[in-house]
């Protein structure tokens, strides 16, 4: 990075209170839109943990998943090297851009950050890759307070695509977050926990309270750090198969593992050879799903989905 390049340390933005927050889009005529999942963090000490958790330097290229007003996006810009920051909402443009100011290590992309269910935007990856060749940045980091409606499907996509991403800490709803941590055989283990543990690690940093957000959330948040790992992703090989396995397994949570597999989505398989297969594995099949650990979902997936044979 060139001396002209260095990103700018100008004065810190006003610190997003409640009565800052609610004078704010007083002045823009803005309302929070709930259809977009939009609430915005007012804890002071709850933004700075988010970077704390973060640990960025200037090596980083953070990836930030809806700007809203830009107080985070400040605070990420004054630590990381370049922050590429997308946000759906055009309205809230010019107020970020205001709070963020004369920081030039900021790219901000108007979009959103998912172009289809199971599909990453490729304009934000794009985005993020020239902003990160711009200012020399080794590392790839995620640190968002995401919109409720598309935490899980984006750091989902994104620990499946295999991007080089050291880190993720995202603010989620709750019950998200007890999924991604929950252990085999309780009540929140799901396809999203076995996915998630078999490629990283995962760390709920704090419970948040709907009283941290403006308009208050009708449900509990958490900030989670989501750590992926190389020897666990070359455990699982290819990690999309493996979630079209869980997928299909899950739609029938409520049977057990026997009735799950003969009863496949994409064509049923004969009786006796889901027998003889979990016989084989050491797999009892009157169980359900949830009640697998990690190890055992990859080995029936290697079983019953086998990948195709090397061309």
């Amino acid at each position: 990075m060139s001396d002209t390049e260095k990103p700018t340390k100008p004065t810190p933005a006003e610190r997003q209170t409640l009565t800052y927050l609610r004078r704010l889009f007083d002045a823009f005529g803005l309302e929070a839109k709930s259809k977009l999942g939009q609430n915005f963090l007012i804890d002071l000490n709850l933004l700075d943990l988010i970077v704390r958790a973060a640990e960025l330097d200037r090596t980083d290229a953070v990836l930030e998943v809806g700007t809203g007003t830009g107080s985070l996006t400040a605070r990420l810009a004054d630590h990381a090297g370049v922050v590429t920051t997308v946000e759906v909402d055009r309205s809230l443009q010019p107020v970020a851009k205001q709070i963020v100011g004369a920081r030039k290590n900021v790219h901000f992309v108007l979009g959103d950050a998912l172009a289809g269910k199971n599909v990453l935007n490729p304009d934000m990856l794009a985005a993020w890759d020239a902003s990160a060749a711009a200012f020399g940045c080794a590392r790839r980091k995620l640190v968002a307070n995401l919109p409720y409606v598309i935490a899980t499907p984006l750091v989902s996509n994104l620990l499946i695509a295999g991007l080089p991403i050291e880190r993720m800490v995202v603010m989620v709803q709750w019950e998200i977050a007890e999924r991604m941590r929950a252990v085999a055989g309780t009540k929140d283990y799901n396809a999203l926990s076995v996915l998630v543990q078999a490629v990283a690690d995962v760390e709920v940093v704090r419970k948040v309270l709907p009283g941290n957000f403006h308009p208050r959330p009708k449900v509990d948040s958490a900030i989670v750090k989501i750590v992926p790992s190389a020897e666990k992703r070359a455990k699982v090989g290819d990690v999309a198969r493996f979630r079209v396995f869980l997928r299909d397994l899950y739609v029938h949570r409520r049977k057990n593992l026997r009735q799950a597999l003969t009863g496949w989505p994409s064509g049923r398989k004969d009786k006796d050879e889901v027998d003889a297969k979990l016989k084989e594995l050491g797999i009892d099949g009157t169980i359900r799903s949830e009640a697998l650990d990690v190890e055992q979902h990859l080995r029936l997936c290697a079983a019953f989905m086998p990948a195709p044979p090397a061309a």
